[in-house]
């Protein structure tokens, strides 16, 4: 199964988080039915694609249920302390699993030509789940360690949206993960608030 394989049951992501690792928490809001949103025919391979991870049609073994466990163990651990450094809390079972995977080597990329010609990268190898999982680790080490970065961590103020971002807006008001989405949502509410007081 390649990575970009697409299947019945589609699931759009969405990378707009500022960071690897924080697009990964965004895949803790469950898929239709409440079902694992990393779960399922090449849900995974499609992540990891559309963030950069692998180029598209790398072979991978993302049916795997075990490839689908350690990213979803990676990525609640990710949540808990990216959450706990917005409220100003340690996490230190959740950094220590994370700091053991950022130890491990991430893939190995190299240039190849593709049928035009042009320079694209390709992996050097057929990346292992541990070094797929040590790439996002270290991007959240990279994260958590950066004072600036670190000071522009936000919780989305949508309604019901758990998702965090990075706020590089200028004069870092930026409210919302998305205002195409959750942004768009409120402003629509809003809408509707004032029209229900007109009427009344």
């Amino acid at each position: 199964m390649t990575a970009g394989a697409t299947g019945a049951a589609s699931y759009d992501w969405r990378f707009d988080s500022g960071r690897i690792c924080l697009d990964l928490v965004a895949t803790a809001e469950p898929a239709a039915g409440g079902r694992e949103a990393l779960a399922g025919t090449g849900r995974l391979g499609r992540w990891l694609v559309g963030t950069g991870l692998v180029p598209a049609e790398t072979a991978l073994p993302v049916g795997d249920v075990q490839w689908v466990a350690r990213f979803v163990e990676l990525r609640d651990c990710v949540g808990q302390l990216v959450r706990a450094q917005i409220d100003g809390r340690c996490a230190e079972s959740a950094l220590e699993r994370v700091n053991a995977l950022a130890a491990g080597p991430p893939p190995g990329i190299r240039a190849v030509r593709d049928a035009e010609g042009s320079l694209v990268r390709a992996l050097s190898a057929a990346p292992e789940c541990g070094a797929l999982l040590a790439a996002i680790a270290r991007d959240a080490v990279d994260l958590l360690t950066d004072p600036v970065a670190r000071a522009r961590l936000r919780q989305c103020e949508g309604d019901n949206c758990r998702r965090v971002y990075l706020d590089t807006s200028r004069g870092r008001r930026r409210r919302w993960c998305s205002s195409e989405v959750c942004g768009n949502r409120e402003r629509v509410a809003r809408h509707r608030r004032r029209a229900a007081v007109a009427r009344a």
